[in-house]
C-alpha cells in the first residue's frame, strides 16, 4: 500500500470523530427535549448553534493553519472540541447546552482548513479526488457510527454517557496525531521514491514543482469571483448535509413512527451507503480527470453531477415505501457530501500554492456554513408551522439545483493575483 494513504486514514478518522460529536445531540435529542422541556424551535437553535462560532472562526483558523501548520492546529482543535463535548454531559438546561455547543464549534473550525492543507501537502494532484473523498467520508461514517453506537448508549445508559463516550474518541485520536504525523519532507517512515513523487506532483499534474509558487494572499482570494461562486455552491450542499445531520433521526421518529433504536439504524444506513458511494465517486472522478486540465477547473462537472444527484431529495415527499425513502435519502446524501468533497478538491485545483490552501478552504467553508447554520433553524420553523418535514426537503432540493447551475456557469476563471484587478479593469472599460 502507498504509505501516504496512512495520512488519508488519519484525516478520515478525524472527520469520523468530528461528526460523531456533531450527531450526538441529534441522537440524544428525544431524551434531552423531554428532560428540559425543549420545543422543536429550541432544538433547531441548539442543532444550529455549534455552527455560529464555527463559521466566524473558520477564516482566522485558516490563516493560522497557513502560518503555524496543520499539525498544531489539528491538535489544538480536536483537544478543545473533545473537552467541550465532554462538558455537555454536565449541562443542566438550554443555556448550558448552548454554551457547550458554541465551544465545540469553535474547536471544530480547525478541522477542514487543516485537513485541506494536509491533502495539499501530501496528495499528488492526480490523486486529490480520492484523497479528499476519503477525508470527507468520515463525515458520513461518523454519523452512521454515532447513530448506532450512541443510540445504544443513550438507550442503555442515558444521554449524558453518550457525550462522554464521544469525547473520549477525540482524545485517543489526538495522542496518535501528535506521535505519528509529519510533513512528507520529514516523515522517516516514507520511502525516498514516494517522498520525491509527492513533492514533485502535489501542485499540478505533469509539472515539476519542487519550487513552491508564491502565495496569493487573503486579499487576492477575497477578490476572486471563482472563490465566491464555489462558496455559494458549497453553501447549498452544506445546507443539505446539515438537514440530514440534525433532523434525519427526528424525521424518522415523527414521520415514520420509529423508536430511537430503529431510527438510529435507518439513520445509519444512508450514511454508511453514502460513505462507500462517496469514495467510489472520488476514485471515478480522478480517472475521469486524467489528461484533463485540472488547474483550469475541469472538476466543476463532477461537482455539478453530484449536486444534481442530491436533488433527488425532492422525491422524498411523494415516496411512501420505507425502503424507497431510504434509497432516495442515501443517494441525495451521497450527492451533497460528494459535492462538498469535490468542491474542496476544486479549490485546491485552482490554487497555485499550497500556502493558500488553509485560507481558501476556510473561505468556502464560511460560505458553506453560513447556509448550513440556517438548515436546522429553517427546518425547525417549517416543522412547527406545517407539522411536516416535506417543505424542508423541497427547500433543500431547490438550493442544490441552484448550486449546480452556479457551478457550471461561474467557476470558469482560475484563482490568480490579477483576477480581482482584471475584473475592476473590465468594469471600468465597460
Amino acid at each position: 500500500m502507498k504509505r501516504r494513504y496512512w495520512i488519508y486514514l488519519f484525516l478520515f478518522l478525524l472527520t469520523v470523530v468530528n461528526y460523531v460529536d456533531r450527531v450526538a445531540l441529534s441522537i440524544a435529542s428525544p431524551q434531552i427535549s423531554k428532560e428540559f422541556s425543549l420545543s422543536p424551535v429550541n432544538l433547531g437553535y441548539l442543532f444550529s448553534s455549534f455552527l455560529w462560532l464555527y463559521a466566524v472562526a473558520l477564516i482566522p483558523m485558516g490563516l493560522l493553519v497557513d502560518r503555524f501548520g496543520s499539525k498544531r492546529l489539528n491538535a489544538w482543535g480536536i483537544g478543545f472540541w473533545s473537552l467541550a463535548t465532554a462538558l455537555t454531559a454536565f449541562t443542566g438546561g438550554f443555556i448550558s447546552l448552548l454554551a457547550t455547543r458554541l465551544l465545540m464549534g469553535l474547536g471544530e473550525s480547525t478541522s477542514y482548513p487543516a485537513g485541506g492543507r494536509v491533502i495539499r501537502e501530501w496528495a499528488p494532484a492526480s490523486e486529490r479526488g480520492i484523497a479528499t473523498s476519503i477525508f470527507h467520508a468520515g463525515s458520513l461514517l461518523g454519523p452512521a457510527i454515532g447513530a448506532v453506537g450512541l443510540g445504544w448508549v443513550v438507550t442503555t445508559y442515558g444521554w449524558r454517557s453518550a457525550f462522554l463516550v464521544a469525547a473520549s474518541t477525540g482524545f485517543v485520536w489526538l495522542v496518535a496525531w501528535l506521535v505519528w504525523f509529519k510533513q512528507p519532507e520529514d516523515a522517516r517512515w516514507l520511502c525516498k521514491e514516494e517522498r520525491e513523487h509527492i513533492l514533485a506532483s502535489r501542485n499540478s499534474v505533469g509539472t515539476s514543482n519542487l519550487m513552491e509558487p508564491p502565495r496569493l494572499g487573503f486579499a487576492s482570494l477575497v477578490g476572486s469571483k471563482t472563490i465566491w461562486a464555489i462558496a455559494f455552491a458549497h453553501g447549498c450542499a452544506v445546507y443539505a448535509t446539515y438537514l440530514f445531520l440534525t433532523w434525519l433521526p427526528s424525521y424518522l421518529q415523527a414521520e415514520k413512527g420509529m423508536s430511537i433504536t430503529r431510527s438510529a439504524l435507518f439513520t445509519a444506513l444512508p450514511y454508511a451507503g453514502a460513505a462507500i458511494l462517496g469514495v467510489l465517486i472520488g476514485l471515478c472522478s480522478d480517472r475521469y480527470l486524467r489528461g484533463k486540465n485540472i488547474s483550469g477547473g475541469s472538476r466543476r462537472a463532477v461537482v455539478a453531477v453530484c449536486l444534481l444527484m442530491s436533488a433527488l431529495i425532492l422525491l422524498v415527499p411523494i415516496a411512501n415505501d420505507l425502503w424507497l425513502v431510504t434509497l432516495l435519502l442515501t443517494l441525495s446524501l451521497t450527492g451533497c457530501t460528494a459535492a462538498v468533497a469535490s468542491n474542496l478538491s476544486l479549490v485546491n485545483d485552482f490554487l497555485p500554492s499550497r500556502n493558500d490552501s488553509g485560507t481558501a478552504i476556510a473561505m468556502i467553508s464560511v460560505g458553506g456554513n453560513a447556509f448550513g447554520l440556517m438548515a436546522p433553524i429553517v427546518t425547525g420553523y417549517v416543522v412547527s408551522i406545517t407539522h411536516s418535514y416535506h417543505a424542508g426537503f423541497v427547500i433543500t432540493g431547490i438550493l442544490v439545483l441552484a448550486a449546480a447551475a452556479a457551478t457550471l456557469t461561474l467557476t470558469r476563471r482560475p484563482i490568480t493575483a490579477t483576477e480581482a484587478t482584471s475584473d475592476v479593469c473590465i468594469t471600468r472599460n465597460a
